[in-house]
């Protein structure tokens, strides 16, 4: 966009019941800084330039149902992330309030649900 200069913000926006609560998850997951945080609103950067996760307030949140379910909120998007040592990333992201899912695709993969049911990809990318 021509409009877009250097230093302006970009990322992703997520609805969530408690922007300020999600947000602190991801901080504390991938060790990041909580960069905003006003009522409603609470920004996560891996950098002052970004990229950022903006958490925004959500008034009757339903959380993504996973795996999806015909009728059912389906995931419309989830977050990917590469690690080295698949259990104790699970382990530390439990710890922080994720939740396991019943259902895993692959051997190399784990999803999770963060606090407001989301669901993330823990990934043992070996290549």
């Amino acid at each position: 966009m021509k409009s877009r200069t250097d230093g302006m913000w970009w990322g992703t926006a997520i609805e969530a019941p408690d922007p300020s609560g999600l947000a602190r998850f991801y901080a504390e997951l991938l060790g990041w800084h909580l960069g905003h945080e006003e009522p409603g609103t609470a920004v996560v950067a891996a950098a002052p330039q970004g990229p950022f996760f903006v958490f925004q307030q959500a008034e009757g949140f339903r959380a993504p149902v996973w795996p999806p379910v015909d009728g059912e909120q389906r995931p419309m998007m989830h977050f990917d992330f590469q690690v080295g040592d698949l259990d104790s990333a699970v382990a530390e992201a439990v710890a922080l309030g994720a939740t396991m899912t019943e259902e895993q695709p692959q051997e190399n993969v784990r999803v999770l649900l963060d606090p407001a049911g989301h669901p993330f990809c823990l990934c043992l990318d070996e290549g």
